[in-house]
């Protein structure tokens, strides 16, 4: 597993997941974005001059040294929420911004049900929708079967959920799958290798940082957007947040 080659711009990889109008949340605050603050981050990126790429650029970009834009930024939505459908596809289409989400596929067209009494109970896209916006440009990649914790399963549940997920998806959508993302930002060696071996080309963490501090394609660092980021917070998680952090394992229970 090659490191990043040198020399690009710094990459920031934005972790979204629901997008809409919610009560504000008193915990999981990485887990919801105000479709308001959402449609004014994106507006910011229009006016700040950033370059919103596909996944897949900016991998080509940072692994085989494909020339990158100033000031590029990937977004990436985890979980595949209806909401993502409703309310964030049509702001990122007004601009002309690509997006990757990433597909729970054992609960496709389902509530959510992993999340926790925390949470309001939330629709996932079903097979239709996620059809529909492949064919608008959307990206789609894998979550798992079950969004579980893989670092905590044998090495049997690890393949069936990165292998199996990825076949899943590949049926639904009638496309190839490249792009893999940990639950709960959660993975060990064995994972990060089985999503290697499964034909993924790279792996999503919830470590921090600009993508250009990975090890490898199957530990890409992103940045969470929170529910409570104004666009001045997203401005320095863009422009200055660049160096790596990984996240300490007490928190893991604040993504979804």
């Amino acid at each position: 597993m090659k490191p990043p080659v040198t020399g690009q711009p710094p990459v920031s990889v934005l972790m979204y997941h629901q997008v809409g109008l919610f009560p504000r949340p008193k915990a999981h605050r990485a887990a919801f974005c105000d479709v308001r603050r959402f449609a004014a981050q994106m507006r910011w990126l229009k006016w700040g001059g950033y370059n919103v790429i596909s996944l897949e650029r900016a991998w080509r970009g940072l692994f085989d040294g494909a020339a990158l834009p100033s000031r590029p930024v990937v977004l990436t939505f985890d979980d595949g929420y209806q909401n993502f459908a409703d309310h964030a596809w049509p702001i990122l289409q007004s601009h002309g911004f690509p997006a990757s989400v990433f597909i729970v596929t054992s609960q496709i067209g389902q509530p959510a049900g992993w999340l926790s009494s925390d949470f309001a109970p939330a629709r996932l896209m079903d097979g239709a929708t996620l059809r529909e916006l492949a064919a608008q440009g959307v990206s789609f990649g894998s979550h798992t079967q079950q969004h579980v914790r893989l670092s905590q399963q044998d090495e049997q549940r690890q393949r069936r959920e990165i292998f199996d997920s990825k076949a899943a998806l590949e049926d639904v959508l009638g496309q190839p799958v490249p792009d893999f993302c940990y639950p709960y930002g959660d993975y060990d060696q064995r994972a990060r290798d089985l999503a290697a071996e499964a034909g993924y080309r790279l792996g999503l963490t919830c470590i921090r940082g600009a993508a250009n501090t990975a090890d490898n394609a199957f530990e890409l660092p992103r940045k969470a957007i929170s529910y409570g980021d104004n666009v001045l917070g997203y401005a320095w998680k863009l422009h200055m947040k660049h160096a790596r952090k990984d996240r300490p394992a007490a928190r893991a229970d604040v993504y979804a």
